[in-house]
C-alpha cells in the first residue's frame, strides 16, 4: 500500500520535474524540518529521486529502501543543529531556535497578507510583502520592520534596505514592502513585522536564510537512474509478457554520487572565545561577522563568562567597569582607584589622548582619579582607556539616543505647474537625521530639482517649479516615526484677456492682429490657413508682456485668409479673418461738408452717454464722412487728446476715428468732444463717459457687544459706491493670529449691523466686511480690533443683610457660581423703595469685595436691594433680596467678647511688647474707656486704639510698673459691660541673702540663706547651689531647683576647703548674680598627723630646653596647617613665635597654644606669602632656647601643570 501511494505521488510530480526541473516539491519539505541549515543542502537529492521512480510503477516494496538511504544523511546533520543550539545559552524571547516551531504573537486580524519565511540567495534581491486592511481604522496604521528583538530596520533604510508603501483607495488596503538589495550573509536571521493602530496591534515573525547562488541542474534527470539485474528467486514476472527495461531494482547510488553536495569544510570557530579575548569596541564588528543579531543577549552571556578572579594590578586598586550606559545630553563619570596617590593618569578615547576642557573634566582626590563627560552626544559613544605608567584599563560607553519623533507632520499639497512647493516638518530634536523619499526612492542632494533645508527643528524639502513629473507620494523618515504627503500637480489654465478680431483692409494699408493672454511667459505661433506664418520685412510678429501682435504692412490681395494664434503648450487657438477690400474710384472733383455718424446703440444708457466698467477697454469707433477728408479733433473738457499711442489714444483713418481707453480708470470719467473740419464745413458731437467700478471697502468696522458665542458688528457704508448702488455686504471672521478667514454669509446682507454667531467663548476674533454692487465685490475693509465672545456671569449668590443703621445698610454675598472666560471685574449695587420701580445705583465704580455698605439712605423707609456681577460682557442677572429692609438702627446691648487667653493672668517679661485685641458689640456704636487699678490710663505710657468692633491696648516695651488690673468699660446710654484683664510684667530675681555654712561633719556641710529682696515680680521657683574647692577654684553644680532656703552638701573631699554660691530662680530664669557663702567649709583629715619632711626638697628650677623640635613642612595653599614642638623649663618659660626673625604679634591669622609645654602654632588658610622660616623661642629667668623649621606653601594647580 505504501509503495502504491509513493508511486501515485511521484506520478503527479513527474511532469513538473521533467518540464521545469523544480528544485523542491511541497511534499518533500517535511523531511527538512529537523535541521534547517543543513537539510537545505540535502534537498536537491530528493528532487532527483522523484522522476526516476515513475519508471518503476509496478514495483511495490523497492521504494522504502530509497528513503532509508536518505534518512541517514539527515541524521548526520542533526549534530550540527545541536552544536548550534549549544552555542546560544540565552536567547531573547523573540529569537527563534532552529528546529523548533516559531511562536507567533497574538493576531488581532489587521494583516490581510503576512510576510513569509524565505530562502535568499547571496548577491540577489528579495522582497517581503505585508498588507493591512484599514476599513475599521480612523487613522493610518503604523508599521515597523524589526530584526531580532530590538533592531529597528526603519533607521537603516538606504541602498541595502528599501521600504515602500502604497494605498488602494477602493479596497482600503495598505501594502508595505521591505526589499533587501544584494543579500549578504549578515542578513540571515529572524525578522518581525509589527503593525499598530490606536488600541489595536498585530505582529508576525518570519525567517530569512541566506544560501550561496544556485547551480544549474542537468536537463535530463532520467539518465542518472540505473536498474540492477532482476533477482532470480521469489521475483514474479509482470503480467502481459517480459518486463524489458522495467525489469530490475532502481539503483539510486549513481544519482547520489553525481548529486552529492560538496560542503566546504570550515574550521570550527569558537565565537565566544573570540569575543572573550576581544576589546569591547570590537564586539559589534564580531557579532555582524558571525551573524549574531541579539547584542543584548550576547553581552549578558559575556558578563557571565567573565566571572573569574581578576588579575591583580600593581597600579590599580579599582579598575573601570566593562561597560557604561548614558542617555544623550546627560553627564557620566568614570572613576578608578590607583595604588599610588601621587600617580598621574592619562585618559584616552579611541586611542587618542583627551585634553581637559569644559566637556572633559579631570579630578584627582586622594587615590581616586575621575573623568567627567558633560552633555554626552553620539560622538562620545566610544572606547575609553585609563593609563597609569605601563598599565591600562578599558571600558566602553554606550550613548542612548532617544527616538526622534515628528511633531508637525506633512500636509497633502495641490499645486499647478510652475508653482513652488515646500514640504515642511518639525521634529523633536535639533540636528536630527531625516531621510526624504519620493515613491519609495531616497531623495539625495545630488538631485538638483530638490533642495533640502534645515533650520533647527524644522526640515524642508523645496521644489522651485513643480512639473507633472513631481506627482507622487513624498515621505520623510526619522528613527522614531515617519510622515507622508500626496503631491498633485495640475496644468495651469491659460486665460484669454483679449481675442483677435476680424479685419477688413484695403490695398497698401496695414493689418494688425492683436491678442492678450494671462501669462507673460507664454509663447506662440501664428498660422495662415493652417500654414505657419514666416516673418519677413513686410510681416512682423512681436511679443511684449502678455500681448502678441501680427503686423502686415502694405496689404496685398494674397494676404487675405484665416489667421490663427496657437499658444505653446496649451490646447487653445485664437482665430480671425482678414478681408481684402478692392476699391475702384472714379474721380469726380466735388466737395462735401463733414459729418459725424455717431452710433448711439450698444453701451450707451442714454443719448451720448457711455458706461464703462473700470479696468475694461473702451474703443469708440466714429464714422466720418466729408470731401475732402476732414480733420478730426478729440477733447476732454478743454484739453485736446493728440496721443496716437498709450493708454488713452486716438486712432484716425480716412473715414473712421477711434477713441481708445486701455484699462479704464475713474479719472477717465467726464465729457468728451469730437470735432471734424474741412473746407466745406464743420461738425461737432459731445459724449459723456461714465466709469463704474466695484465700491470702496466699508469703513470703521467694530464690535459693539458680545455674548457667550455671539458678537454684534457694525460698520459704515463705503464713501464711493463705484457708480452703482450698494446691494449689500459680505462678512468674514478669523481667530487672532490665524491666516484663515471664514465666510459668515453667502447671501448678501443689506444692513450695516450684523450679529455673528457660533463662536467660541474666550477666543479672540477679528472681522472684515466686503461691499457688493452691480459690478462686483470690493476689497476687504480694515480688520476690526480683536474682540472676545464672553457671556456675563451668573447672578451672585447668598445675598444677606449684615448690618442696618439709621442711614446705612451693610450687605454681603457670595461670588457667582459660573464666571466664564471673562472672569469678574466687580459688583454693582442698586436699591429702590418698596412698591416703586425706579432703581438707584449705590456705587459709581464696581466694587471688588463681596460686601458693601450702602450709605445716605432715607431713614425709616423700606428698601429693596439687588446686586449685579460685572465683567467685559456686561451685567449678570441680579441677585435680589426677597424682603424689604427697614432703614432704622436696631438697639443692641453692649457686650465684650473677652478672648480666652485674657481670662487668666496675662504674664510678659520686661522689654516685651503687649498687644491686647478685645472685640465687642453693641448698637448704636458704644463708647469705650480703659482704667488701671481704678485710675484712668496715662496715654503717654499705654496706647489705646478703638474701632467700631474692637479695642486695642498696646505697650511697646513693657516695664514692671505696667503690672496691674486693667478694666475695659463699654457703654451705650445707661447700659454698660465691663471686663478686667490682669497684666503681670516679670523680671529675673536678685541673689539670695546671708548664705552661711551652719555646720560641717564628716564629708558633709549644711547651708542656710535668706530669700532675695527682689523676686522679679513673681514667685521664686527654686535655687541652684554650686561648690568650689580652694585648689582648683572651679565651680560645680550640686543642686538645681532646690525649693527650700537650706540644704546639705555631701560627698566632699577630705582635706579640702570649700566655698559655696547660690542663684535664685523664677519664671525668667536664674538671677544674674549669685550670693557667696560668708564662711568656708573645711573637711579635716581625722586620725592623721602631718610630719614635716626630714629631707631637703629638690630644686626644680631649670632653664628652658626643647625636647621635641620643629619639623620642616610642605602644605597646600588654602588648607589650614599647624606646626608644633615641646619645651621643658621652670619657672614656666615665656614663649615667643617668629617668622623670618620677625615676632608674630596679635595677627588673627595665627593661633598660638600652650598645653602643658606642648606648643602649637596654627596657620589659617596659608598663602604663598606665609612660607618661610618659623622660630619658636622659650625664655625664663635661668636662660632661653629656640628651635626653627622651614614651611613651604604650594598651590594646588602645580600638580596639574606638572601633568601637562
Amino acid at each position: 500500500m505504501s509503495a502504491f501511494l509513493l508511486l501515485s505521488l511521484l506520478t503527479d510530480v513527474l511532469p513538473a520535474a521533467e518540464a521545469e526541473a523544480a528544485p523542491v516539491s511541497d511534499e518533500a519539505q517535511p523531511v527538512t524540518i529537523e535541521a534547517e541549515p543543513a537539510v537545505q543542502e540535502a534537498q536537491p537529492v530528493s528532487n532527483e529521486v522523484l522522476p526516476a521512480v515513475e519508471e518503476a510503477q509496478p514495483v511495490t516494496n523497492e521504494a522504502p529502501p530509497v528513503t532509508n538511504e536518505v534518512l541517514p544523511a539527515v541524521e548526520d546533520l542533526k549534530p550540527a543543529a545541536e552544536e548550534q543550539s549549544e552555542g546560544t545559552d540565552e536567547l531573547p524571547e523573540d529569537e527563534v531556535v532552529p528546529g523548533e516551531e516559531r511562536q507567533t504573537s497574538e493576531i488581532t486580524g489587521l494583516f490581510v497578507e503576512r510576510p513569509e519565511s524565505a530562502v535568499a540567495f547571496k548577491g540577489k534581491d528579495i522582497t517581503f510583502v505585508a498588507k493591512v486592511d484599514s476599513t475599521g481604522m480612523l487613522r493610518k496604521p503604523n508599521i515597523k520592520w524589526l530584526k531580532g528583538k530590538w533592531m529597528d530596520l526603519g533607521s537603516k533604510a538606504g541602498k541595502h534596505l528599501q521600504f515602500k508603501e502604497t494605498y488602494d483607495r477602493n479596497s482600503k488596503v495598505y501594502t508595505y514592502e521591505m526589499s533587501i538589495i544584494k543579500v549578504v550573509d549578515s542578513d540571515a536571521g529572524g525578522y518581525r513585522c509589527e503593525v499598530t493602530s490606536k488600541d489595536k496591534c498585530d505582529s508576525w515573525t518570519f525567517d530569512v536564510t541566506v544560501e550561496a547562488a544556485e547551480e544549474t541542474q542537468p536537463t535530463n534527470i532520467l539518465e542518472a537512474f540505473k536498474r540492477t539485474k532482476p533477482k532470480k528467486e521469489g521475483k514474479p514476472k509482470p503480467e502481459g509478457g517480459e518486463a524489458g527495461e522495467d525489469e530490475g531494482d532502481l539503483d539510486f547510488s549513481v544519482l547520489l554520487k553525481k548529486r552529492e553536495v560538496k560542503v566546504e569544510e570550515k574550521e570550527e570557530v569558537d565565537v565566544w572565545a573570540i569575543l572573550a579575548a576581544a576589546k569591547p569596541c570590537d564586539y559589534e564588528k564580531i557579532a555582524f561577522e558571525y551573524g549574531i543579531t541579539d547584542l543584548r543577549g550576547m553581552l549578558k552571556r559575556l558578563k557571565k563568562m567573565k566571572k573569574f578572579e581578576p588579575k591583580k594590578s600593581d597600579a590599580f586598586l579599582k579598575k573601570l567597569d566593562d561597560l557604561y550606559s548614558v542617555e544623550k545630553g546627560k553627564r557620566i563619570q568614570l572613576c578608578v582607584e590607583v595604588a599610588d596617590p601621587n600617580a598621574q593618569v592619562k585618559w584616552l578615547k579611541n586611542g587618542q589622548e583627551i585634553k581637559p576642557s569644559a566637556k572633559y573634566v579631570f579630578e584627582s582626590v586622594g587615590n581616586l582619579r575621575k573623568l567627567t563627560i558633560n552633555k554626552c552626544n553620539l560622538s562620545d559613544d566610544a572606547a575609553y582607556e585609563c593609563v597609569v605608567g605601563e598599565e591600562k584599563c578599558f571600558t566602553e560607553i554606550f550613548v542612548k539616543e532617544p527616538p526622534v519623533t515628528i511633531t508637525k507632520p506633512l500636509d497633502d499639497m495641490h499645486v499647478v505647474v510652475g508653482d513652488k512647493v515646500e514640504f515642511e516638518i518639525e521634529v523633536s530634536e535639533e540636528g536630527a537625521n531625516v531621510i526624504w523619499m519620493k515613491d519609495g526612492v531616497e531623495i539625495t542632494r545630488d538631485l538638483t530639482r530638490y533642495r533640502i533645508k534645515k533650520d533647527g527643528k524644522t526640515h524642508m524639502l523645496v521644489i522651485n517649479e513643480a512639473t507633472k513629473d513631481d506627482i507622487g507620494l513624498f515621505s520623510v523618515f526619522t528613527n522614531g516615526g515617519h510622515s507622508e504627503s500626496d503631491l498633485e500637480v495640475e496644468d495651469k489654465e491659460l486665460e484669454v484677456l483679449q481675442s483677435i478680431a476680424d479685419l477688413t483692409v484695403k490695398a497698401a494699408e496695414q493689418a494688425m492682429f492683436k491678442c492678450e493672454v494671462s501669462d507673460e511667459k507664454v509663447t506662440g505661433k501664428w498660422f495662415k490657413d493652417g500654414v505657419e506664418v514666416i516673418a519677413s520685412n513686410r510681416i512682423k510678429m512681436t511679443h511684449t508682456g502678455r500681448i502678441h501682435k501680427l503686423t502686415i504692412d502694405d496689404v496685398k490681395p494674397e494676404d487675405a485668409g484665416d489667421y490663427t494664434f496657437v499658444p505653446d503648450g496649451y490646447a487653445l487657438s485664437l482665430s480671425a479673418k482678414l478681408n481684402f477690400l478692392e476699391i475702384k474710384i472714379d474721380y469726380v472733383p466735388r466737395q462735401e461738408p463733414p459729418k459725424i455718424h455717431l452710433d448711439t446703440t450698444g453701451s450707451m444708457v442714454n443719448k451720448n452717454t457711455i458706461i464703462v466698467v473700470a479696468g475694461n477697454k473702451l474703443r469708440l469707433d466714429v464714422e466720418i464722412t466729408g470731401d475732402p477728408a476732414p480733420t478730426v479733433s478729440w477733447k476732454k473738457g478743454d484739453k485736446e487728446i493728440t496721443e496716437a499711442e498709450g493708454r488713452v489714444r486716438v486712432e484716425t483713418r480716412k473715414t473712421l476715428s477711434s477713441f481708445v481707453i486701455e484699462g479704464a480708470e475713474r479719472s477717465d470719467e467726464g465729457r468728451y468732444t469730437i470735432t471734424v473740419i474741412n473746407p466745406a464745413g464743420e461738425d461737432k458731437a459731445e459724449l459723456t463717459v461714465k466709469i463704474v467700478d466695484v465700491p470702496d471697502p466699508p469703513e470703521h468696522v467694530k464690535c459693539t457687544g458680545v455674548g457667550e458665542d455671539t458678537a454684534t458688528i457694525i460698520w459704515e457704508a463705503p464713501k464711493f459706491d463705484g457708480g452703482a448702488p450698494i446691494k449689500g455686504y459680505l462678512m468674514e471672521r478669523k481667530k487672532k493670529g490665524s491666516q484663515r478667514w471664514t465666510k459668515l454669509n453667502f447671501d448678501i446682507h443689506e444692513s450695516t449691523t450684523y450679529e455673528a454667531k457660533k463662536m467660541i467663548e474666550g477666543t479672540l476674533y477679528e472681522m472684515r466686511v466686503f461691499a457688493v454692487n452691480g459690478i462686483g465685490i470690493s476689497q476687504p475693509s480694515a480688520t476690526s480690533k480683536p474682540f472676545m465672545p464672553i457671556a456675563p456671569t451668573s447672578e451672585p449668590t447668598r445675598l444677606l443683610v449684615e448690618d442696618v443703621t439709621d442711614t446705612t445698610c451693610a450687605l454681603k454675598w457670595r461670588p457667582p457660581e459660573r464666571l466664564g472666560a471673562g472672569g469678574i471685574d466687580g459688583y454693582i449695587i442698586e436699591w429702590c423703595k418698596e412698591g416703586e420701580t425706579e432703581w438707584v445705583q449705590a456705587n459709581e465704580q464696581p466694587v471688588e469685595k463681596n460686601s458693601y455698605r450702602v450709605r445716605n439712605l432715607p431713614v425709616g423707609e423700606k428698601l429693596l436691594f439687588r446686586v449685579f456681577a460685572v465683567n467685559i460682557a456686561g451685567r449678570s442677572p441680579p441677585a435680589t433680596l426677597q424682603q424689604a429692609v427697614t432703614i432704622r438702627e436696631i438697639m443692641e446691648h453692649p457686650k465684650i467678647r473677652l478672648p480666652r487667653q485674657l481670662r487668666t493672668k496675662f504674664i510678659r517679661r520686661v522689654g516685651e511688647k503687649v498687644n491686647l485685641v478685645i472685640p465687642f458689640q453693641g448698637k448704636p456704636r458704644p463708647s469705650v474707656s480703659w482704667s488701671k487699678d481704678g485710675q484712668p490710663l496715662d496715654p503717654k505710657v499705654v496706647n489705646v486704639r478703638t474701632s467700631e468692633v474692637d479695642t486695642i491696648l498696646f505697650i511697646r516695651s513693657s516695664e514692671r510698673e505696667h503690672s496691674g488690673k486693667y478694666t475695659l468699660t463699654v457703654q451705650i446710654e445707661n447700659m454698660e459691660d465691663k471686663a478686667t484683664v490682669e497684666i503681670q510684667i516679670v523680671d529675673k530675681p536678685g541673689p539670695p541673702m546671708a548664705v552661711t555654712v551652719t555646720d560641717v561633719w564628716g564629708f558633709n556641710a549644711a547651708l542656710e540663706w535668706q530669700p532675695p529682696k527682689d523676686t522679679g515680680n513673681c514667685e521664686i521657683l527654686g535655687y541652684t547651689i554650686q561648690k568650689a574647692d580652694l585648689k582648683t577654684k572651679e565651680w560645680f553644680t550640686v543642686y538645681e531647683h532646690n525649693r527650700r532656703p537650706s540644704c546639705t552638701v555631701s560627698d566632699l573631699v577630705m582635706g579640702n576647703e570649700y566655698n559655696f554660691r547660690i542663684f535664685s530662680e523664677n519664671l525668667c530664669g536664674l538671677s544674674d548674680e549669685a550670693a557667696v557663702s560668708k564662711n568656708k567649709a573645711v573637711i579635716a583629715k581625722t586620725g592623721l598627723i602631718q610630719k614635716p619632711p626630714s629631707y631637703k626638697e629638690m630644686d626644680m628650677s631649670r632653664s628652658p630646653k626643647f625636647i621635641t623640635p620643629l619639623v620642616d613642612r610642605c602644605v597646600i595653599a588654602g588648607y589650614s596647617a599647624a606646626i608644633s614642638c615641646a619645651v621643658r623649663g621652670f619657672p614656666k618659660p615665656k614663649i615667643v613665635w617668629m617668622k623670618n626673625k620677625m615676632i608674630i604679634g596679635e595677627d588673627p591669622k595665627f593661633i598660638m597654644q600652650n598645653n602643658q609645654g606642648v606648643l602649637t602654632l596654627n596657620i589659617r588658610k596659608p598663602s604663598l606669602f606665609d612660607g618661610g622660616k618659623y622660630t619658636c623661642k622659650a625664655i625664663n629667668d635661668l636662660g632661653e632656647d629656640e628651635v626653627e623649621c622651614k614651611l613651604e606653601v604650594r598651590v594646588a594647580t602645580e600638580k596639574v601643570e606638572e601633568r601637562k
